[in-house]
Protein backbone atom coordinates (compact mmCIF):
# COMPACT_ATOMS: atom_id res chain seq x y z
CA UNK A 1 0.00 0.00 0.00
CA UNK A 2 2.26 3.12 -1.07
CA UNK A 3 2.15 6.56 0.69
CA UNK A 4 -0.55 4.63 3.32
CA UNK A 5 0.84 5.83 6.84
CA UNK A 6 -0.81 3.85 9.51
CA UNK A 7 -0.10 3.59 13.69
CA UNK A 8 -3.22 1.40 15.00
CA UNK A 9 -2.79 -1.10 18.12
CA UNK A 10 -5.39 -3.26 19.21
CA UNK A 11 -6.13 -5.06 22.54
CA UNK A 12 -8.66 -8.08 21.27
CA UNK A 13 -9.99 -10.17 24.35
CA UNK A 14 -12.58 -13.19 24.12
CA UNK A 15 -13.43 -15.72 26.16
CA UNK A 16 -14.19 -19.93 26.20
CA UNK A 17 -17.48 -20.46 25.20
CA UNK A 18 -19.90 -20.30 28.81
CA UNK A 19 -16.47 -18.90 30.18
CA UNK A 20 -15.54 -22.93 31.16
CA UNK A 21 -11.80 -22.89 32.81
CA UNK A 22 -10.18 -25.01 29.22
CA UNK A 23 -7.14 -23.28 28.48
CA UNK A 24 -4.37 -25.35 30.65
CA UNK A 25 -1.14 -23.95 31.76
CA UNK A 26 0.42 -27.10 29.99
CA UNK A 27 -0.36 -26.07 26.39
CA UNK A 28 -1.56 -22.56 26.75
CA UNK A 29 2.49 -21.03 25.62
CA UNK A 30 1.59 -23.72 22.15
CA UNK A 31 -1.46 -22.12 21.76
CA UNK A 32 -0.02 -18.36 22.18
CA UNK A 33 2.44 -18.90 19.97
CA UNK A 34 -0.35 -20.86 17.36
CA UNK A 35 -2.44 -17.10 17.64
CA UNK A 36 0.76 -15.46 17.33
CA UNK A 37 1.25 -17.19 13.99
CA UNK A 38 -2.11 -16.34 12.98
CA UNK A 39 -2.33 -12.94 13.48
CA UNK A 40 1.76 -12.09 11.91
CA UNK A 41 1.02 -14.77 9.06
CA UNK A 42 -1.99 -11.99 7.91
CA UNK A 43 0.39 -9.07 7.95
CA UNK A 44 -0.14 -7.73 11.26
CA UNK A 45 2.49 -7.78 14.58
CA UNK A 46 1.65 -9.35 17.69
CA UNK A 47 3.12 -7.13 20.64
CA UNK A 48 1.81 -8.77 23.36
CA UNK A 49 -0.60 -12.20 24.06
CA UNK A 50 -1.37 -14.19 27.59
CA UNK A 51 -4.64 -16.21 28.57
CA UNK A 52 -6.07 -17.10 31.88
CA UNK A 53 -8.10 -20.55 31.70
CA UNK A 54 -11.73 -19.09 30.90
CA UNK A 55 -10.66 -16.30 28.22
CA UNK A 56 -7.72 -14.97 25.88
CA UNK A 57 -6.12 -10.94 25.98
CA UNK A 58 -3.49 -9.98 22.36
CA UNK A 59 -2.45 -6.70 21.55
CA UNK A 60 -1.01 -6.35 18.27
CA UNK A 61 -0.06 -3.36 15.88
CA UNK A 62 -2.64 -3.58 12.51
CA UNK A 63 -2.39 -2.90 9.37
CA UNK A 64 -5.38 -1.64 7.34
CA UNK A 65 -5.29 -4.32 4.87
CA UNK A 66 -7.66 -6.33 6.96
CA UNK A 67 -11.14 -5.54 9.28
CA UNK A 68 -10.60 -6.11 12.46
CA UNK A 69 -14.07 -8.82 12.35
CA UNK A 70 -12.12 -10.65 9.50
CA UNK A 71 -8.87 -11.08 11.66
CA UNK A 72 -10.37 -12.23 15.17
CA UNK A 73 -12.69 -14.75 12.88
CA UNK A 74 -10.03 -16.19 11.37
CA UNK A 75 -7.59 -16.06 15.43
CA UNK A 76 -10.68 -17.93 16.75
CA UNK A 77 -11.57 -20.66 14.20
CA UNK A 78 -8.43 -21.52 13.28
CA UNK A 79 -7.40 -21.59 17.32
CA UNK A 80 -10.31 -23.91 18.13
CA UNK A 81 -9.03 -25.58 15.15
CA UNK A 82 -5.99 -26.32 16.66
CA UNK A 83 -6.93 -27.06 19.61
CA UNK A 84 -9.97 -29.76 18.95
CA UNK A 85 -6.98 -31.15 15.93
CA UNK A 86 -4.66 -31.62 18.97
CA UNK A 87 -7.52 -33.37 21.44
CA UNK A 88 -6.50 -31.05 24.07
CA UNK A 89 -9.97 -30.58 25.69
CA UNK A 90 -12.74 -33.41 26.31
CA UNK A 91 -15.08 -32.88 24.09
CA UNK A 92 -14.80 -29.75 21.80
CA UNK A 93 -13.79 -26.35 22.54
CA UNK A 94 -15.21 -23.46 20.89
CA UNK A 95 -14.54 -19.79 21.96
CA UNK A 96 -17.54 -18.10 22.97
CA UNK A 97 -19.22 -15.10 20.20
CA UNK A 98 -17.95 -12.10 20.11
CA UNK A 99 -14.91 -10.66 21.39
CA UNK A 100 -13.83 -6.85 23.06
CA UNK A 101 -11.82 -4.48 20.96
CA UNK A 102 -9.70 -1.61 22.47
CA UNK A 103 -7.87 1.06 20.61
CA UNK A 104 -4.40 2.46 22.11
CA UNK A 105 -1.75 5.37 21.10
CA UNK A 106 1.68 4.42 20.67
CA UNK A 107 2.55 5.64 24.18
CA UNK A 108 0.60 3.50 25.86
CA UNK A 109 1.98 0.10 24.68
CA UNK A 110 4.07 -0.62 27.19
CA UNK A 111 1.30 -0.23 29.80
CA UNK A 112 -0.88 -2.48 28.01
CA UNK A 113 2.21 -4.94 27.27
CA UNK A 114 3.05 -5.22 30.69
CA UNK A 115 -0.98 -5.46 31.80
CA UNK A 116 -1.20 -8.53 29.76
CA UNK A 117 1.95 -9.93 30.72
CA UNK A 118 0.26 -9.52 34.48
CA UNK A 119 -2.79 -11.48 33.42
CA UNK A 120 -2.19 -13.62 36.62
CA UNK A 121 -1.40 -11.32 39.03
CA UNK A 122 -4.40 -9.01 37.76
CA UNK A 123 -6.59 -11.67 37.91
CA UNK A 124 -5.89 -12.40 41.78
CA UNK A 125 -7.64 -9.58 42.70
CA UNK A 126 -10.91 -9.28 40.11
CA UNK A 127 -12.76 -11.66 38.17
CA UNK A 128 -12.97 -11.61 33.96
CA UNK A 129 -16.33 -10.00 33.97
CA UNK A 130 -15.12 -7.78 36.76
CA UNK A 131 -11.58 -6.85 34.39
CA UNK A 132 -14.10 -7.16 31.41
CA UNK A 133 -16.60 -4.98 32.30
CA UNK A 134 -14.16 -2.08 33.99
CA UNK A 135 -12.60 -1.36 30.11
CA UNK A 136 -16.15 -1.40 28.40
CA UNK A 137 -16.64 1.25 31.28
CA UNK A 138 -12.96 2.95 31.11
CA UNK A 139 -13.67 3.02 27.05
CA UNK A 140 -17.39 4.26 27.19
CA UNK A 141 -18.70 1.75 25.12
CA UNK A 142 -22.37 0.83 25.83
CA UNK A 143 -22.97 -2.69 26.36
CA UNK A 144 -25.75 -4.82 27.13
CA UNK A 145 -25.86 -7.43 29.80
CA UNK A 146 -27.25 -10.21 28.26
CA UNK A 147 -24.48 -10.09 25.72
CA UNK A 148 -21.43 -9.91 28.02
CA UNK A 149 -19.60 -13.37 28.03
CA UNK A 150 -21.41 -15.65 29.84
CA UNK A 151 -21.13 -18.57 31.84
CA UNK A 152 -22.97 -21.70 31.66
CA UNK A 153 -26.35 -21.25 32.22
Amino acid sequence: MPNTYTQIHIQCVFAVKYRRALIHPSWKERLHKYIIGVINNQGHKTLSINSMPDHLHVFFGMRPTQSLSDLMRLVKGESSEWINKNLLVRGKFRWQDGYGAFSYSKSQTDAVVNYILNQEKHHQKKTFLEEYKEMLAKFQVEYDDQYVFKELE
